[in-house]
């Protein structure tokens, strides 16, 4: 009876999360004079309504998938990551710069090579608040965050100044960018008709290499022991610093990798705005798919659902866009207090004491 009130008990807790979450939600769109039952449903149903629409939602869940599956290895590892976004930005410079000053290579070189510096470039931001945390103790929240002004400062630096399309000075669109990148570095389409690319077998790969890494490993045993209990795992033998700097590494080289992808099979160039919010998005992904690769995905799915969905809604129910960073801020604060109820026994050993006298089954059962 233990296993099955166990799993009874947190289905009802993520059922009524979800419940929680929807109804906080519906509070605001009837606060602002939205109509909430046409807003659901367009955020919902309307992007699933035909293939391009789907195919919109799955390119916005690739890089969604890529930058919570590094975000996920760093939080297991103890560390918090939130400069996912200036690490992307560093992917997407060292990507294009790689494209634009070798652009006579063949693809079977150019694109490995691309993707390859995209995440060097995510991992050498990434490396900086580890080793800052790992060596000096300086809080990773604010290194993180300050690394991600800097990024954005230098990314707008590259794109108006040694980056900046030559047609872009002539021509005069307003919309700082780089030159069209090469074929070389595009991404196939899978889909015609749709934009869907083989970034998709990208995000995927790397998600059994993360569930590979933290669970079959001895190394990722021990980035989880580092991540679970800093004291215990020194006393252990277990180098925590060492985990700490290697997890930022591998969290940045992701969000770099997601960048890369980004530009090699979505725009095909560098451009401003081109990171989307991704970067903070993904912390929301990895904590609604639980830190596993397995829950990821389809929180990845979820959230690119919301993002063209809350496009949408701006046209078909009037709904500002925005509107969908309020729906993560609600998610957010419902996956914390519900993590927290997940993680007090006390509770669920209370719960399961009512629960045994309303049955009428003994606690051992």
């Amino acid at each position: 009876m233990t296993k099955q009130f166990k799993i009874l008990y947190r289905t009802v807790l993520i059922l009524l999360a979800v419940a929680a979450a929807m109804l906080a939600g519906a509070l605001i769109l009837w606060t602002i004079g939205a109509d909430v039952t046409k807003t659901y449903s367009v955020i919902i149903f309307e992007p699933l309504k035909n293939k391009i629409q789907i195919g919109e939602v799955i390119i916005r869940a690739i890089p969604l998938t890529v930058i919570a599956l590094g975000l996920s290895v760093a939080y297991r590892s103890g560390i918090i990551n939130i400069g996912a976004e200036g690490q992307m930005a560093m992917g997407i410079i060292a990507a294009t710069a790689v494209a634009l000053a070798f652009p006579g290579l063949p693809k079977a070189v150019l694109l490995p090579l691309a993707l390859t510096a995209g995440a060097i470039g995510g991992a050498a931001w990434g490396f900086i608040p580890g080793l800052l945390k790992a060596k000096l103790h300086v809080s990773e929240l604010l290194s993180t965050v300050m690394l991600n002004y800097i990024a954005a400062q230098f990314y707008t630096f590259c794109l108006r100044g040694p980056m900046l399309d030559p047609a872009e000075i002539t021509m005069g669109s307003g919309t700082p960018q780089s030159m069209r990148l090469t074929k070389a570095i595009w991404l196939d389409r899978l889909v015609p008709g749709t934009r869907i690319h083989t970034g998709v077998y990208i995000a995927l790969f790397l998600a059994f290499t993360v569930w590979l890494l933290l669970w079959r490993t001895s190394w990722g045993y021990r980035m989880r022991a580092a991540g679970a209990g800093e004291r215990a795992a020194r006393y252990g033998g277990i180098g925590v610093a060492g985990c700490l700097v290697a997890a930022m590494v591998i969290s940045g080289a992701f969000a770099g990798l997601a960048g890369a992808v980004e530009v090699a099979g979505v725009h095909r160039r560098a451009i401003e705005g081109i990171t989307g919010g991704y970067g903070f998005s993904g912390i929301v992904v990895a904590l609604f798919g639980g830190l596993h690769p397995a829950g990821i995905i389809p929180a990845s799915f979820f959230f690119g659902l919301l993002i063209v969905g809350a496009d949408m809604t701006q046209r078909m129910a009037g709904v500002p866009a925005n509107m969908v960073l309020v729906l993560q801020g609600i998610i957010i604060l419902v996956i914390v207090a519900t993590r927290m109820v997940l993680a007090n026994p006390y509770l669920e050993d209370r719960v399961r004491r009512r629960y045994c006298r309303l049955t009428g089954r003994s606690r051992e059962e």
